[in-house]
Order: structure tokens, then sequence, then C-alpha cells
């Protein structure tokens, strides 16, 4: 089977059983992303669906997410994936470099998980984080200098490129100990590692560049530590078992790709979601409503995590009417989920910085696995937002907001451009 836009082999063949009649296709080109919503939505609380020929469920309710992503019995092992024990899946398989990544925190389960997560959560408490909002600042008004000066002669600056894509990547650059020289090359590293255009042999070497980048770093430090959070995962407390050469890198390598790309998205989606509902706008610029509102429905209504890859079932698991069998995979797709008219109400297809209910949602995940720089994204966004439309009060569009285009990433949900005109 050739999975699509790859040109690389992605799994054997997989029987019509296994993905049978209702099953949805996951687009990799990412064309309709409100109907593919839609559709998982209506398909029920679990979804059979297809994602580059290979079969999963996935969870698309509020209450059913948050009691799954507390079950036991479903684990990030890849071991535990009986398409991967049996080889139907292999490394030829696009999205493999998402589940079998390498040891880290994001990749086991229990008391392992609890040692490699430590550090990092540490690194990120709300004392840690509101003394490094000042170089946010910083960050933020040099950015937008770069913004003014970048308009072209029609007047036109590329928000995402200038703005919102390198914000995050310089502040997790800083948290790591990464040297800016190396932010440009990291940011072309992990837009290609997602993208589904990148052939799979090319993904691969990506993914072996960036273990070589991390490693090294890791040797550096190790050599020289400094007040970073990779000096920290080094170091092990008095009496603690130090994390590993490759638990550092897998929890380095992680942590840089959801610490920028979720603020990406976060940023871009607050500013097309105001822009586009200027009534609502209007509200935030007064005062009458605050950011923090603004960025929790952001999250609710367009998420920047679509869906997240996966997790296992080591034994039979019930949901509703549907049975998850040993061995099957799991996918939590947060977007379908921030939709739920369930939880969130009839008008859940509604932006509505109103919303009684916008602090219910769970795009960062719930239970152990929970997004360790989800406190980190808010104050990026909170400090983002707010000095982007003061600067620039007459920020709009330059083209229509239906010819903004998504990035084809199965995973993200990422604009391939956001071009403005800063008034």
């Amino acid at each position: 089977m050739k999975c699509p836009h790859t040109g690389a082999a992605g799994a054997a063949d997989v029987a019509e059983a296994d993905l049978g009649a209702g099953t949805i296709t996951i687009d990799p080109m990412v064309q309709d992303l409100d109907g593919e919503t839609a559709r998982l939505r209506d398909a029920g609380v679990l979804a059979r669906i297809e994602l580059l020929g290979v079969p999963a469920w996935t969870v698309t309710r509020h209450a059913e997410a948050r009691q799954l992503l507390v079950d036991p019995r479903l684990v990030k092992d890849i071991d535990a994936w009986g398409l991967w024990r049996s080889g139907v899946v292999t490394r030829a398989w696009p999205l493999i470099g998402m589940i079998d990544a390498g040891r880290s925190m994001f990749t086991v389960d229990g008391a392992e998980h609890r040692r490699l997560r430590t550090k990092t959560s540490q690194a990120l408490t709300p004392r840690r984080l509101e003394a490094i909002r000042p170089a946010i600042e910083k960050f933020t008004d040099e950015l937008l200098d770069h913004l003014d000066a970048a308009r072209g002669e029609d007047g036109v600056v590329d928000l995402k490129a200038v703005f919102a894509q390198p914000l995050p990547m310089k502040v997790v650059g800083m948290l790591m100990g990464v040297d800016e020289s190396q932010h440009a090359m990291l940011t072309r590293q992990y837009k290609a590692f997602f993208s589904m255009l990148t052939p799979q042999d090319e993904r691969l070497s990506l993914l072996a560049e960036l273990d070589v980048f991390y490693a090294d770093l890791v040797r550096e430090k190790t050599a020289h530590p400094t007040d970073d959070l990779t000096s920290a995962l080094i170091l092990a407390e008095e009496g603690g078992e130090p994390l590993t050469e490759e638990e550092v890198v897998g929890n380095l390598k992680a942590m840089v790709a959801a610490g920028h790309e979720t603020t990406i998205g976060l940023i871009l989606n607050a500013v097309r979601a105001l822009l586009s509902h200027p009534d609502q706008l209007a509200k935030v610029l007064s005062g009458e409503v605050g950011w923090d509102a603004v960025i929790e429905e952001t999250l609710r209504w367009d998420t920047p995590t679509t869906h997240l890859l996966m997790r296992f079932a080591t034994e039979d698991i019930t949901v509703g009417d549907t049975v998850v069998k040993e061995g099957e995979g799991v996918v939590i797709s947060y977007r379908a989920i921030g939709r739920d008219t369930g939880q969130h109400g009839e008008d859940a297809d509604a932006f509505d910085i109103t919303r009684a209910t916008r602090n219910r949602h769970m795009t960062f995940g719930h239970g152990p696995h929970i997004c360790p720089g989800a406190a980190l994204s808010r104050v990026e966004a909170a400090v983002a937002l707010p000095a982007l439309f003061a600067r620039f009060p007459g920020l709009r569009l330059a083209i229509p907001d239906a010819e903004i285009t998504k990035l084809p990433v199965m995973t993200q949900n990422d604009m391939a451009a956001f071009p403005v005109l800063l008034g």
C-alpha cells in the first residue's frame, strides 16, 4: 500500500474488515477540517478512522475522553499495538515518528513516566513562568518591530513567518538552552517532519539528524551545565536516578516540537477568530472581555492539535456500545472533542468568548500525560495577543478568510501562511 503524497510504503495491506463500512478517512492534505470534525462528531462517541491506510479508533466526546485519558488499560507503549507487533505497521508508515519517537515522558507510563516528567514539570511551575515573562515580553516587542519593518510594498506581511512562528521557538530555545543560531534550522526540520509531503525516507533522516543535534546538546550541557532545562534534565536530584542520554534527547525532541507548534496555532487561530468576529474583537479591545477568555475559547473552538496519536489497549475496553479490543489503537481527536455539543451546548460550532463553559475544555489533555507546556503556551499567548493588537489596532487579513490554506499536517492545525495588513 502506498501512502498518499509520500511515495513510501506505509503499512502492509490492511484487511477491509479492519477498516469496515463507515470508516472515516483522515485527510492528509487537510482540505476540509471543519467537515472532517463534523463527520467525526456525528459518528458517535468512538469513530472508526483510517490514518494513511492504518485503522484506529478515535474518541470524539469530552466525557468519554476524560475517562479514557486516565484509564491505565490505555498505554503509550508501542509494543502494545497489535499492528506493530504483527508487522503490519512498520517504520515505513509516515506517522510512525509521532508514536515510536524514542524513550521519553511522552512514550512511557506509570512510575517511569513520572520519573521522566518530574524535572520538566518543575521547570515550568507558575513561579518560573512569571520569572521568564519579561523575556517573553522582550521577544514579543522585538518581533513586532520586525513585523512592522517586514511589510512589503503592498503593505502585506506574513504574521506567521515573522511573528507567531519565531516567538515560541525563541521561548522554548531559551528554556532548553538552544542557541538562537539554531532556531531556523529546527523550525525547518520540524516543519518537514510533520508535513505529509515529505517522503518517508527523508522524514526518517530528519529524525536521525535531530537525534544527533540533541545528543550533541546534551553532551555540551553535561560538560558545561547552565541554568536551563536541558542541564536540569541531565543533573539528577540527590538520591534520584539520572536520566539516560536517550531519555534526555527524547524529552527535548518532543518538548521543542510541542512547545512551539502548539503556541503557533494558538496565536494564529486566536487572531483569525477575532478578525472574523469583529464584534467580539471590540469587546476585548474595550476591556469588556479579558484576553484569557479569548485564549480559552480559541483552544476549545479551533484547537492547535487536531488528533493526538496514539494510545493502545492492553485489554478489551468497553466505551458505550463499542469495544476497543486488546491491541487496538486509540486517537484523541481534540478538535472534535472541543466541538462536543453535550459539553459545550448546541452552539458548540460557534466562536463565543462570553461562553459560560469556556474553561471546561481539555485541549491540552487530561490525566498523567496532560501537556506539560500548557501553562507556558497560555503565558506566551497572553503576552503576544494584546501586544499585537495594541501595536496594530487596525490589523486585518490581506486575503479573504476562505483563502487561508492549511498545511498538510494530520495532527496539528497549522496554516501555510497568514498574510495581514497592519493598518
